[in-house]
């Protein structure tokens, strides 16, 4: 099968590599139809090569329909449309079963002491292949596969399910927002848009994104949500305290992560990190690694005291500095974590099904590419080109299929 591969910073390869078999009684193998590129996939393309070996398979949020099923895994059909979640959960252990699914016990890696495995992302999390390829094997497919409807509508209607609108569900959920509150998105990437599209779909009054990229803005503008246009605002600060009675929002989420705009000091840690052989660069890493914390910083600032600070960008540095004083001082509690999907699917899933579509869905991709551009996509992605918010990858498409 065709599969998109890491080689090293900055340079991935389709190539031709062995197709996947059923190796355990849960296992699945599916076709995949869609799968997306993800903002945390970037770390991967630039920050974390010293967890990836040439070769290995990316993507973690994928759709398709199951070709084959091992005998413990009756649950599904050949022929079944499945959306695959991208964290590995068995839905029986302790973790899954008080709904904290990507701390399963079944799949936790303990050799690095991180939670449950991950499609396609690093040595940290199983190094478990991707799906960014023809054909997937999913582990644990008695639990974690979500059949949704062939019914003739695009994969981008349910695709989303796999991580991006599990993953903002959570932050939302997270930020317990109060009905008739206020919510401040920083980052209007793909988790930022829906988190932004979920806090006034759950009752939020307010709901304020910053970000810089006017394609984000607009999107989001569409949506109903306020923006501001943080290169345009002398203090962003003080234009959310306008919006917000002067307190600040009573939440306030985080949807970058580690690569921040805004921190260029810890920037040039990350490369520098990057560029020293495998074993150093894992040392400087788990001891010493600091993240760009722009954003993050940016979401304590404008959270009211009280308040609620959300964290569903991903972050991974060692030694990161927190500003303390403030936190205490303003009496903020700190939510964070990888999402639980199988925990958030029941509520989703009658909003994507929906015929009136109140979540947005069918406007988030902005691209769709074959599988065999997705080098050209990753670089489009990073560099926030063409107008890229997300880039969908079609396994079946000839190479020049058009946006």
């Amino acid at each position: 099968m065709r599969a998109l591969t890491w080689q090293g910073r900055e340079d991935l390869r389709v190539e031709t590599v062995p197709d996947p078999t059923i190796q355990e009684p849960t296992d699945a193998i599916v076709r995949v139809t869609s799968t997306a590129i993800c903002g945390s996939d970037l770390h991967l393309y630039g920050i974390l090569g010293m967890y990836l070996d040439k070769g290995d398979v990316l993507g973690h949020e994928t759709m398709g329909i199951v070709e084959a099923v091992g005998p413990a895994a009756t649950r599904l059909r050949p022929g079944d449309r499945v959306v695959v979640p991208f964290g590995i959960a068995c839905g029986t252990c302790w973790m899954c079963t008080r709904g904290l699914m990507s701390q399963c016990e079944t799949t936790q890696v303990r050799e690095h002491s991180k939670g449950a495995a991950l499609f396609g992302y690093t040595k940290l999390y199983g190094q478990v292949p991707g799906g960014q390829a023809e054909y997937l094997r999913v582990p644990q497919a008695q639990f974690g596969p979500v059949v949704v409807p062939d019914d003739g509508s695009p994969d981008e209607r349910y695709l989303y399910l796999s991580d991006v609108l599990p993953t903002a569900w959570q932050a939302v959920e997270y930020a317990q927002v109060p009905r008739g509150g206020s919510v401040v998105v920083v980052g209007l990437g793909p988790i930022g848009q829906m988190s932004a599209r979920i806090a006034a779909h759950r009752g939020a009054a307010r709901v304020i994104g910053l970000d810089l990229v006017p394609e984000r803005l607009a999107m989001a503008q569409r949506h109903g949500i306020d923006v501001i246009d943080i290169s345009a605002v002398d203090d962003v600060v003080d234009a959310v305290l306008d919006l917000t009675d002067g307190r600040g929002a009573d939440a306030t989420i985080d949807a970058v992560g580690m690569e921040a705009h805004g921190s260029p000091m810890a920037a040039r840690a990350q490369k520098a990190a990057g560029l020293l052989p495998d074993a150093l660069a894992r040392r400087a890493t788990e001891k010493a690694g600091v993240d760009r914390l722009a954003a993050l910083e940016t979401a304590i600032a404008l959270v009211r005291r009280g308040g609620t600070v959300s964290i569903s960008g991903v972050y991974g540095g060692a030694v990161d500095p927190m500003p303390m004083m403030e936190l205490f001082d303003k009496q903020v509690a700190l939510r964070m974590g990888q999402a639980n999907v199988r925990r958030w699917v029941d509520d989703l899933l009658p909003l994507v099904s929906a015929d009136d579509d109140p979540l947005g869905v069918l406007d988030l991709a902005t691209h769709r590419l074959p599988l065999e551009e997705a080098p050209r996509a990753y670089a489009m992605f990073q560099a926030k080109e063409d107008g890229c918010i997300k880039v969908v990858l079609d396994p079946a498409a000839g190479t020049g299929a058009a946006r």
